[in-house]
C-alpha cells in the first residue's frame, strides 16, 4: 500500500479486498471511482444489485487503514447518502462498494460473511 497520508487529493488509492477464505486482491482505485467500479474495470466479480446505495448486496467492511491516523470509519466516502446503511453501520467501517469512494488506503472485508452481519434488508431493521 501506498502511504496514503488521508490525503483527499491523490490520484488512486489501493484498496485490497479479503475474502473469509484467505484470498485477496488489490485494485488501484482512481480519484472519484467507486470500488465496485474499480473492481469490474479490473475485472473481478463482486455482488451487487442496484448500485444506487439502496441494498446491501455490495457491503463491504474497512479492517484496516495504511494511515494509522486515519479511522476506519472515515476512509470511505460515499457518492450519495449509503441509504442502506445506519450511522452506526458507518461508524462500524461498512461501506456500500457501489457508491464508496476511498479516501485511503485500505483492506476491505468482502463477501457473504460480511453481508450477514448486516441482516437479510436494510427496510427490516
Amino acid at each position: 500500500m501506498n502511504d496514503s497520508s488521508g490525503d483527499a487529493g491523490r490520484e488512486e488509492y489501493d484498496v485490497t479486498l479479503e475474502w473469509p477464505d484467505g484470498r485477496s486482491r488489490t485494485l488501484d482505485v482512481r480519484s472519484r471511482e467507486s470500488v465496485l467500479n474499480a473492481a469490474l474495470r479490473e475485472g473481478l466479480r463482486l455482488p451487487y444489485d442496484c448500485r444506487k446505495g439502496t441494498c446491501t448486496t455490495c457491503v463491504g467492511r474497512v479492517v484496516a487503514v495504511a494511515d494509522d491516523a486515519v479511522d476506519p470509519a472515515s476512509a470511505m466516502d460515499h457518492r450519495r447518502a449509503p441509504r442502506a446503511l445506519d450511522p452506526d453501520d458507518l461508524a462500524d467501517g461498512y461501506a456500500l462498494l457501489c457508491i464508496a469512494l476511498p479516501r485511503a488506503d485500505c483492506r476491505v472485508a468482502v463477501g457473504p460473511t460480511v453481508r450477514s452481519e448486516l441482516g437479510d434488508s436494510p427496510w427490516g431493521r
